[in-house]
C-alpha cells in the first residue's frame, strides 16, 4: 500500500491544499464533490503534485512539512514553470 501526500489548488482563490490519502482518485472527487469542510467553499480543486510513500509516518512528516513555510517555498519553487503558466506568476 502507497500513502501519498498531494497538493491541491483552488481555481477559486488560488491557494494550496496539503493532505494525505491512500486513494488518491477517491480523495480527489470527495474534495471536488464538497465533501470535505476545508475545500468545500474553495472548489473547483485541481490536483497539481502528489508523492508516494511506503510506511505511512514518512508521508504524515513529509505532509506537516509541506504544510509549513518552508513547504510552500519548496512547492512553489518545484510547480515553478506550472503556477507561472497558470497563474501568471
Amino acid at each position: 500500500m502507497f500513502y501519498l501526500v498531494y497538493t491541491l489548488l483552488s481555481q477559486k482563490d488560488n491557494k494550496f491544499y496539503i493532505g494525505s490519502t491512500t486513494n488518491l482518485k477517491n480523495r480527489v472527487k470527495d474534495h471536488n464533490a464538497g465533501k470535505n469542510i476545508s475545500t468545500k467553499n474553495r472548489r473547483p480543486l485541481d490536483l497539481i503534485y502528489f508523492e508516494g510513500y511506503i510506511d505511512k509516518r514518512y508521508a504524515l512528516g513529509r505532509e506537516k512539512f509541506l504544510k509549513s513555510g518552508s513547504g510552500h517555498r519548496y512547492l512553489n519553487k518545484q510547480l515553478k514553470h506550472y503556477l507561472k503558466d497558470r497563474l501568471n506568476y
